[in-house]
């Protein structure tokens, strides 16, 4: 009787305690003051650039302008509606990121354009994106102004495309790609394997962002490796097994990292930027891979 008494206890102490355990939270990430972010900042991008390190008239390279240098106020946060709402302002190619890293996460945000282009994307779409699993320094890519990464393009037309950053690398389901046409994810379809000197880009499934004016809700999951480009709702790219390649050819897993968001020549504004710690890929999305 004494046995069972003492076994009872441990049972309803046991379910007690499981009962307080909260479920992970959403954690803000987005104040007025910018408190959890960092900025860099590289150039003023001109038409005809090459992937070279700028120079001016004389042909002596151009420093960029470098860590938490920000005067101009390219990344600027205002107050709508009794929220913080973070505008980017696209005149100088650049990132806001994260103070801390991330690993295993689900982060969302609200994103609109706004009205204002630059220089070398005056006559483009308006760009920007979201950089996950970023480590090392800035400057590592093309521009010469992000750091390695995965990215989740935000784009007009082009809500969660995606692009290799530096080196990085990924698996993405996908079509595969024929002649001159990119590959075209598809969540029913193989892996294809995606990083610099091969397939680099890939077209999100569907177009699922939101009407001219309006915010586009947009969701990035993380979980070991993995991760989904979610846009209002709908799954628009499943991608698996992220890494990086050594300049020897070694492949790394890159699973964990700062998060940016860019700054690429167009206005662009965001909100509830919130992000919440993950211990399991949401089951509704587990089959997905």
């Amino acid at each position: 009787m004494k046995q069972t008494f003492i076994l009872l206890s441990c049972l309803l102490g046991a379910l007690a305690l499981f009962s307080m355990q909260k479920p992970a939270e959403w954690t803000p990430l987005l104040d007025k003051d910018l408190s959890q972010w960092e900025n860099y900042l590289s150039y003023n991008h001109k038409p005809g650039y090459n992937g070279k390190i700028p120079t001016d008239q004389a042909g002596n390279p151009i420093a960029p302008i470098g860590y938490n240098k920000d005067k101009g106020g390219v990344f600027s946060v205002l107050a709508q509606s009794g929220r913080p709402v973070l505008r980017v302002s696209g005149e100088t190619y650049g990132c806001l990121f994260t103070r801390k890293s991330y690993k295993n996460y689900h982060l969302k945000l609200a994103v609109k354009w706004g009205e204002k282009k630059y220089e070398p994307r005056l006559d483009k779409l308006r760009d920007s994106g979201i950089l996950y699993h970023s480590t090392g320094e800035a400057g590592a890519e093309y521009w010469r102004t992000w750091m390695l990464s995965q990215e989740f393009q935000i784009m007009e037309g082009h809500m969660g495309d995606f692009w290799c950053q530096a080196n990085s690398a990924i698996d993405i389901r996908s079509f595969p790609a024929e002649g001159v046409m990119n590959r075209v994810a598809d969540h029913k379809q193989p892996y294809g394997t995606f990083k610099s000197g091969s397939d680099y880009y890939c077209m999100r499934s569907v177009n699922h962002e939101s009407p001219a004016g309006e915010w586009t809700n947009l969701e990035l999951i993380c979980y070991e490796g993995k991760s989904l480009h979610i846009v209002n709702g709908h799954v628009v790219m499943v991608l698996n097994n992220s890494r990086y390649i050594t300049p020897e050819g070694k492949e790394v897993p890159m699973i964990s990292g700062k998060i940016q968001l860019q700054s690429e020549a167009a206005e662009v504004f965001y909100r509830d930027i919130l992000i919440k710690e993950l211990t399991a890929m949401p089951k509704e999305y587990a089959a997905l891979f």
